[in-house]
């Protein structure tokens, strides 16, 4: 049974760092795109990052360029996204997302975790 369970989120002072981590079980990551998405209260919910099952092509949204970076660990069968310089609109239910395929396109992911909450206050 595929599955992805994020982990790391909490609260955070704005300016603050936290790295989420996504643990993936019952499929390979080398065949899967996964992305990070996130949703605040009242929004929609939006793309953040995508990183290609290689590992090598990535790409991030305008409101997070510079300050997030997505990685993967095949080894540990293991996504991240450290986030730096947080600001208090980072908060939201952050996910991961797994779509099968070769790109770094991560748009409408087949699988999904349940999420963390990223909370960024003083």
């Amino acid at each position: 049974q595929l599955q992805l369970v994020e982990s790391g989120g909490g609260l955070v002072q704005p300016g603050g760092s936290l790295r989420l981590s996504c643990v993936v079980s019952g499929f390979s990551l080398n065949y899967y795109t996964i992305g990070w998405f996130r949703q605040a209260p009242g929004k929609e919910r939006e793309g953040v990052s995508c990183i290609s099952s290689s590992g090598g092509s990535t790409n991030y949204a305008d409101s997070v360029k510079g300050r997030f970076t997505i990685s993967r660990d095949f080894a540990k069968g293991t996504a991240y996204l450290q986030m730096n310089s947080l600001k208090p609109e980072d908060t939201a239910v952050y996910y991961c997302a797994a779509k099968f395929g070769y790109g770094s396109d991560c748009r409408d992911p087949a699988y999904w975790g349940q999420g963390t909450q990223v909370t960024v206050s003083s």
